[in-house]
C-alpha cells in the first residue's frame, strides 16, 4: 500500500525544455539513481518527455520524482520548486500512510461502484466527481460529530446522485472515526485546488 499519496499537474511545454535539458545535462548523476538497465529506462523517460511529460508511465515519473527528493533532500520545499520549474506541479500531497491508505481505500469503492478505473492520470472532471463524493461520504460518516459542513450543502443541489451513491455506501463501509476529520480536510482541499481546472490530474504512490 501506499506511505504517501502526490497529487501533480503538469505543464508538458516547460518539461519538453527544462526537463529534457536537465536530465541530458545531469545524465550521469540521474543514472545512479535508476535500476540496473539505467540507460534504456533514462532513453526511454527522455524520448517520452520530449513529446509529453505525460506519457511517462507511473514508475517512471516516479524515478523522475525520487531524483529529485534525493538532490534536493535537505529541503522539502526546494524539491517541489525543482520538480515545478521542470514542468512537474506537486500541488497537494498526503504524506500520512493511515490517510493515503484509506484515501486510496475510498477511491477503489468508488470505482467498483461506478464501474470506472481511474488509472493514475486522470481527466480533472472525473476527479473532481470523486472529490465530491469524498466530500459527501466523510460529511455522512463524521455527521454525529459535528454540524452540516457549509460546503457539502453548497454541494448536495447539483449532485443529488452522488450524495446518494455516498449515502448508500456510508453504511457498508468501516473507518476509524479518529481519521474521517482528516480524510474530509484532504477531499475538501483538494476539491478547492482543483475545482477551476482543466487539465489532467496525475496520482502518485509512494511505497
Amino acid at each position: 500500500m501506499a506511505e504517501e499519496l502526490y497529487f501533480i499537474k503538469t505543464n508538458p511545454t516547460i518539461a519538453k525544455i527544462n526537463l529534457y535539458n536537465k536530465l541530458e545535462r545531469e545524465e550521469e548523476n540521474i543514472l545512479k539513481f535508476l535500476p540496473s538497465d539505467a540507460k534504456d529506462t533514462l532513453e526511454s523517460i527522455k524520448n517520452k518527455v520530449k513529446d509529453s511529460v505525460e506519457e511517462l508511465t507511473q514508475e517512471e515519473l516516479l524515478l523522475i520524482f525520487q531524483w529529485f527528493s534525493k538532490v534536493y533532500s535537505s529541503d522539502h520545499e526546494e524539491t517541489k520548486i525543482q520538480l515545478f520549474i521542470n514542468g512537474i506541479d506537486l500541488f497537494y500531497e498526503i504524506p500520512t500512510t493511515v490517510h493515503a491508505e484509506n484515501f486510496l481505500q475510498i477511491l477503489s469503492d468508488y470505482e467498483k461502484l461506478l464501474k470506472q478505473d481511474m488509472n493514475y492520470i486522470v481527466d480533472s472532471k472525473n476527479f473532481n466527481q470523486f472529490l465530491i463524493y469524498g466530500i459527501f461520504l466523510t460529511e455522512i460518516i463524521n455527521r454525529d460529530q459535528h454540524q452540516d459542513n457549509i460546503l457539502c450543502e453548497y454541494l448536495k443541489p447539483d449532485n443529488q446522485s452522488l450524495y446518494l451513491l455516498a449515502e448508500n455506501q456510508c453504511g457498508s463501509t468501516e473507518f476509524d472515526g479518529k481519521i474521517i476529520p482528516d480524510l474530509q480536510h484532504h477531499f475538501t482541499d483538494l476539491y478547492d485546488l482543483t475545482k477551476f481546472y482543466k487539465g489532467s490530474i496525475i496520482k502518485l504512490e509512494n511505497q
